[in-house]
């Protein structure tokens, strides 16, 4: 049993009392935060494919095994197909720029292009078009991203191929 008197009495209690209406504060800061994030609208922007594929990163994470082609952008003659794949990945996108964020999760989907055409024993990944919540968004020169409160994401769809 709790004896007020030797804990000192109303000063532990108002204590107690102010440390959980302080918890409950920041709890509900936290989840209005989470709702209201969730809920937020994406603001969906066209980003270069040029400029992603030159930043430094790009330069050194992809090896030049598998090449990119977006939209209707020429390319080899395709000798064999192994079939449409769609690369999906999100990334934190608290407190930067969208280019930084945009660029960051497209070079994220085009090292995933690139491991899964090695895979699968392809040279190439054409016809790439913006695909999002089954929307597709074809370009020759951008990608789609979708930038929210704390995440921006990016999903390409392609068709891996062996092009000569």
């Amino acid at each position: 049993m709790f004896d007020s008197s030797a804990a000192g009495g109303k000063c532990m209690s108002r204590g107690f009392s102010s440390q959980l209406r302080f918890a409950v504060a920041v709890s509900s800061l936290f989840l209005g935060l989470g709702i209201a994030s969730a809920h937020a609208a994406d603001k969906v922007v066209m980003m270069p494919v040029d400029l992603a594929l030159a930043t430094p990163d790009a330069q050194s994470a992809l090896n030049g095994s598998v090449a990119f082609y977006f939209g209707d952008t020429g390319h080899p003659q395709v000798t064999q197909s192994f079939g449409e794949i769609v690369s999906n990945k999100r990334t934190n996108a608290f407190a930067k720029s969208d280019e930084v964020t945009c660029q960051r999760v497209a070079l994220s989907r085009f090292i995933g292009l690139q491991e899964r055409a090695n895979q699968l024993g392809g040279n190439a990944v054409v016809n790439i078009r913006s695909y999002f919540r089954s929307n597709e968004v074809k370009s020759d020169t951008h990608y789609e991203c979708h930038i929210g409160f704390l995440m921006s994401g990016v999903m390409l769809k392609g068709e891996v191929s062996q092009a000569s």
